[in-house]
């Protein structure tokens, strides 16, 4: 178990943007204010070449996030050695600010899915993921985030509520929680669930990073709306306005703009994290205020 206390994260409390290799050059040509670059770490396993040499530029002018997508926490099988000692060499060759993961899975037996996939939340989920979260953290040396999910089916033998079974592996592993508003969004309008109620009851104190997104929208067999995490659009308005209500509890906290799929100009992404940056910096007034009355 890594010991919890406050979160072991230094990135500012500021808007990211994922880094992108459209967006390389300009980035170093400009350095546009922006508080940090998120990258997803299995597109920087490779030993070298220009994506390194293009993160190592990076790290030196901005703090980074680290993200990772193919650790496959809640696997039924063992966690992935290599996979491991990759990041691991990552970590170690870049010294990011925040690394995070996903409560989801992506492997069985010998094959990788190319997808993040649902756990039910039973007492032998939640045991499997704590000691797979808590292997993860002593291996790397350091503290993980983890992302809650968007969902669009629920299991019929999950008893555990998801808030609580994230608060318990945090309570049990000393990890911290990386808070996707979207992704909250996403499964609570699929499963007709109060997003504001999940939020109100979320451990934001233990919220080192929070990510936000734009969704597709179609309907289902039966004609309700169908939300879909598609990190291809700018953030939806309902999503800005859980966003204010999540800051609200828990005052300014680093925010990374997810848009990875049909990637817009850096103009447009950085557009994005000025809006982010605005509702950061009136959190921040507001508790100071609350404070100082």
């Amino acid at each position: 178990m890594i010991a919890s206390g406050h979160l072991a994260t230094a990135l500012p409390p500021r808007a990211g943007l994922g880094l992108k290799p459209e967006h390389y050059d300009i980035i170093l040509a400009t350095r546009p204010d922006v508080g940090f670059f998120e990258v997803h770490a299995e597109n920087y396993m490779g030993a070298g070449g220009p994506p390194h040499r293009v993160l190592e530029a990076i790290t030196e002018l901005y703090p980074l996030s680290l993200h990772g997508v193919g650790l496959s926490i809640g696997a039924a099988r063992g966690l992935d050695k290599t996979h491991l000692k990759r990041l691991r060499s990552l970590i170690d060759r870049y010294r990011p600010q925040s690394f995070s993961e996903h409560l989801a899975w992506s492997t069985h037996e010998t094959g990788f899915l190319n997808d993040l996939l649902p756990l039910p939340y039973t007492q032998e989920t939640l045991t499997r993921v704590i000691a797979h979260v808590d292997e993860a953290q002593q291996f790397l040396g350091r503290q993980l985030l983890l992302e809650n999910p968007s969902t669009y089916v629920l299991f019929a033998d999950s008893t555990i509520d998801e808030v609580d079974f994230l608060a318990t592996i945090v309570e049990r592993t000393g990890c911290g929680l990386l808070l996707d508003v979207n992704n909250v969004m996403v499964s609570a309008v699929n499963h007709r669930l109060d997003p504001i109620s999940y939020i109100d009851r979320f451990p934001v104190d233990v919220v080192g990073e929070i990510h936000l997104a734009g969704y597709d929208e179609t309907t289902d067999s039966v004609g309700d709306r169908l939300l879909i995490d598609a990190h291809g659009t700018a953030v939806k308005n309902d999503v800005l306005a859980l966003y204010q209500h999540t800051l609200a509890r828990s005052g300014p906290v680093p925010t990374l703009i997810e848009w990875d799929n049909d990637v817009p100009d850096l103009a447009t992404l950085h557009a994005e994290a000025i809006r982010a940056d605005r509702m950061l910096a009136a959190a921040a007034s507001d508790r100071n205020t609350f404070q100082a009355a």
